[in-house]
């Protein structure tokens, strides 16, 4: 484990170093759990977004998408359910005054579980070689089912105290289990409560203004409570006649949407896996009542594709069926990411039923509801949705693709092998000196391909530093301008991940950069 810790720490500043991801407000020492992307990061973050955006809107007839506004009419909250029931459990060590989500604490301790199983079966397979099977070990050796065992008794006591919201007996789990407190190393734990996670905005008192129309709450019957919307499914929700009658849609469809969202985490931890400011890709599919279990199944196994698409290993990836259901769902699962600290929910596949349209018709007095004409009847459709964060996944590819490789030749190298359509830039042009026209040959070539592809123009220092340096920020290729260039009219291209380099003819390489890509 303090392997993994120390490999994080090294993500975290590379993040840094590098231009990816910068602490929020640095200068004036910071902000906690919120932060910036630097002009790298924005680069891989919105390659992140197209990439998403194209597989689940431009590759998809019957979904389009959306853009919904931050602000919204308080009573969307109350209808989805966000004022009463939005909240996480709490707990405090009385020691350290350290705050932790008792839920959390659980986990994390299943999770040290879970990591003595892996050792077993890392020992086992050292011990087997090839002959290694791993589906009979884990079913059969006395360790790991009594491992097994443990984890399966806890999941049971903290889903039934999560389903009767039995705070009490959050934390009696927590102290049977003996969990102590990071900091402090004691179990002298306070009370668990909930916490709600909503950030509440104040518009004002409209006594203080000039007009009525200077208040935001004058158009909400004089309430002056707005929340930054904690997740970005309400607005497609509320959207949904619009959206349908306009686009003239017919179920099954689908309204996407990529946006920010806000929540008060307290323990907010782990980089940008949880923030307290975040950027999340929704999917609400709407479908035919009955048929939606169905479409769960579609979903679930469609979003793990995409994941895989990207060239992770599939080892990487692993679903959790939830035990406790959301109050608007018949079905869940989360696709979870081997983190550095550990497999987290990366995305979330929920049958979310009529709940939501049924809670704002009811709350807003106008039918949602979708006049089905091959059956001749209206009917308000069942939801199946895909949430993923952006950040989540920022941090999944980015701390997979971070690696330093020992080279034939005993020295090291680090490289962040990012997949080929994310990287920030796609190119660099390096002229082998700054001289012998070179850097203004090399200049044709950067404004050739800019058209096309992100590129960087680099001359600084040696061309084994200049490679070094591309290889640290994820660029696939590298193009060097040597004296032959001005002869031959090609140009080497050296790989990221192999460094094999092959020479390409310049009038071909827009060509092939882009079957490479």
């Amino acid at each position: 484990m303090a392997n993994q810790d120390d490999f994080f720490k090294k993500v975290v500043a590379h993040a840094k170093e590098y231009g990816f991801i910068f602490p929020s407000s640095e200068i004036y020492d910071g902000l906690a759990a919120v932060y910036d992307y630097g002009q790298l990061g924005v680069e891989l973050k919105n390659n992140i977004k197209q990439y998403w955006w194209k597989a689940m809107v431009q590759m998809h007839e019957n979904i389009v998408g959306l853009d919904s506004a931050i602000f919204m009419h308080p009573r969307i909250w109350k209808a989805s359910g966000h004022v009463d029931a939005f909240n996480d459990p709490l707990i405090d060590n009385k020691d350290s005054k350290k705050r932790y989500r008792a839920d959390v604490l659980i986990e994390d301790h299943i999770a040290k579980i879970e990591e003595k199983i892996e050792k077993e079966c890392e020992k086992a397979h050292k011990r087997f070689g090839d002959a290694f099977d791993r589906q009979q070990f884990v079913t059969t050796n006395a360790r790991v089912l009594e491992h097994q065992k443990k984890i399966d008794e806890i999941h049971e006591r903290y889903a039934d105290c999560m389903n009767r919201n039995d705070l009490d007996g959050l934390k009696q789990l927590i102290l049977d289990l003996e969990i102590v407190c990071p900091i402090s190393g004691t179990r002298n734990w306070t009370d668990v409560r909930q916490f709600n996670l909503m950030f509440a905005m104040r518009s004002g008192n409209v006594s203080d203004r000039t007009s009525q129309s200077d208040k935001m709450g004058s158009v909400i019957d004089d309430s002056d409570t707005l929340y930054l919307r904690p997740e970005t499914a309400q607005g497609i929700f509320v959207n949904f006649l619009n959206v349908q009658k306009s686009g003239r849609m017919k179920i099954p469809f689908g309204i996407a949407q990529i946006g920010k969202a806000f929540r008060n985490e307290i323990v907010a931890r782990q980089f940008i896996f949880r923030m307290r400011e975040f950027e999340q890709m929704e999917m609400q599919f709407f479908v035919r009542p009955g048929t939606e279990l169905e479409w769960f199944k579609h979903w679930k196994e469609e979003r793990l594709q995409w994941h895989l698409a990207l060239g992770i290993p599939a080892d990487c990836y692993r679903y959790h069926d939830h035990e406790k259901l959301a109050h608007y769902a018949n079905a869940a699962t989360d696709i979870e990411f081997k983190f550095p600290f550990g497999f987290k929910e990366l995305e979330g596949i929920h049958s979310r039923t009529d709940f939501d349209l049924s809670r704002h018709s009811e709350f807003s007095g106008k039918k949602l509801q979708y006049f089905d004409s091959e059956l001749n009847e209206s009917y308000t459709p069942y939801v199946i949705e895909t949430s993923i964060g952006v950040d989540r996944t920022f941090l999944a590819i980015f701390s997979h693709s971070l690696k330093e490789e020992t080279l034939e030749d005993g020295s090291t190298r680090v490289v962040l092998s990012l997949p080929a359509k994310l990287a920030p830039y796609k190119a660099a042009v390096l002229p082998l000196v700054k001289k012998d026209g070179l850097p203004e040959k090399a200049r044709e070539i950067q404004h050739l391909l800019m058209p096309d592809m992100m590129v960087q123009y680099d001359e600084k220092d040696a061309i084994g530093r200049r490679y070094r340096r591309q290889d640290a920020i994820g660029t696939p290729f590298c193009i060097t301008v040597d004296n032959d260039t001005l002869t031959d009219n090609a140009v080497t291209v050296r790989h990221r991940d192999t460094m094999q380099q092959e020479r390409v003819s310049i009038d071909q390489l827009p060509a092939y950069l882009k079957a490479k890509l």
